[in-house]
């Protein structure tokens, strides 16, 4: 039986928490219209997300286990197998990076049709060590796009998965997933990608600095297209961990309060702030209506921690890919059948970066197998999304036909 490990950033993990989730609601109440008595908006739509309409219920974890993939530091990854033990291989790819499996993820398929794998990509979920655990010292060494590449290889062999694959994944898990099938297109039989991400600079600029350079002179000047101007009150919480100076660059400013080493309790409570800050600011905005009372994970202090510095530990890398990999290699993605969802109102992976991977298909000379552009935001967990990617795993072609 697993057991959680305590935090080793209590007591001040309570009090982080309220802050942050605080000073979102605060704001977010102060946006809101006056509700008088006699106004009834019970009748509103009150979620984008999934509820009980899943296709298929939850299945039960067949395996799982854990697989050391490196040494000096150690890195053991954490992987669940769900579905048909002989049915065709699908490895899931989660988002973040950071971001970490549920066995919700497991819902999306057949379980009759399909053998899934989910694994927790290093650093993170029950993989050892964590950044929550063990510190980004250990657990962003030998962390980046290679190494993870090198462990779904690791874990096919694990699992005895010998011929081609479904690669499936999202957000971040769509930019591993079409890295993957480059350096491996013989094992890839075909991706299936929701809010695709190319991490190029202008898309995280978007999604992480805004109108922040003036935002305190200005906050509502739309100065810069950004996500900032459909979640103002959660933008206002993600700068307000920020003096108006480190405001001129979100990420580099967070990376260096992430790299700190505290050396007091005031230090330790900033650097926990600013990662549930981190992390609220993405989980809040995944949704195209956005739960404020009921973040999930993302307002867990040692998800929070973890989530946030393995982000900002590959962003300030550029991902560990190189400038254009994916264009320059659109000829091997093409020789590859991919199916796409995409959420039209999606902040976090706008729509163009859809689109910029769908012409580059189409310059190549092959039409994406399946392209959806659905009315959600970015989360898998949105109804549209969820219902469009079960759809897509319903109608494959049987691997091998």
């Amino acid at each position: 039986m697993l057991k959680r490990r305590t935090s080793p950033w209590k007591p001040a993990v309570d009090m982080a928490v309220q802050q942050v989730k605080s000073g979102i609601a605060v704001r977010l109440a102060a946006e809101s219209p006056d509700k008088a008595s006699d106004m009834d908006f019970s009748r509103l739509q009150a979620s984008s997300k999934i509820g009980d309409a899943w296709v298929y219920p939850q299945p039960p974890c067949l395996n799982f286990g854990w697989l050391e993939v490196d040494r000096e530091p150690a890195h053991r990854i954490y992987w669940e197998e769900y579905g048909n033990p002989a049915g065709e291989p699908v490895m899931f790819l989660h988002g973040g990076p950071g971001g970490a499996c549920a066995p919700v993820m497991a819902r999306f398929f057949d379980p009759k049709r399909y053998r899934v794998i989910l694994f927790d990509q290093r650093g993170c979920g029950k993989s050892e060590p964590t950044v929550a655990s063990a510190g980004p010292a250990v657990a962003l060494a030998k962390n980046t796009t290679a190494d993870l590449i090198g462990d779904i290889e690791k874990l096919r062999g694990e699992l005895e998965i010998d011929g081609p694959m479904h690669v499936f994944g999202g957000s971040w898990g769509s930019t591993l997933a079409m890295a993957y099938a480059i350096a491996h297109p013989t094992h890839t039989a075909s991706l299936i990608l929701r809010g695709i991400f190319l991490g190029a600079p202008e898309d995280l600029l978007y999604l992480y600095q805004g109108n922040a350079a003036t935002w305190e002179a200005d906050p509502y000047g739309l100065t810069e297209p950004g996500a900032y101007m459909k979640y103002p009150g959660e933008w206002a919480a993600l700068l307000s961990v920020l003096t108006i100076d480190e405001r001129k660059d979100v990420m580099k400013s967070y990376k260096a309060i992430f790299d700190m080493v505290p050396v007091n309790e005031v230090e330790k409570e900033r650097q926990l702030k600013a990662a549930l800050t981190w992390s609220l600011w993405e989980g809040v905005i995944s949704n195209m209506i956005p739960e404020t009372a009921d973040t999930g994970k993302f307002g867990e202090a040692d998800f929070a921690l973890s989530f946030a510095q393995i982000e900002a530990h590959y962003f300030a890398n550029e991902l560990f890919i190189p400038a254009g990999h994916f264009f320059d290699n659109i000829a091997t993605l093409a020789s590859i059948p991919v199916h796409i969802v995409h959420g039209r109102f999606d902040e976090v992976c706008p729509l163009t970066q859809a689109s910029r991977l769908v012409e580059a298909l189409r310059d190549a000379g092959s039409e994406p197998a399946t392209y959806v552009v659905t009315n959600a935001g970015h989360s898998a967990m949105e109804r549209e999304n969820a219902l469009a990617l079960t759809a897509i795993m319903d109608g494959l072609a049987p691997i091998g036909s």
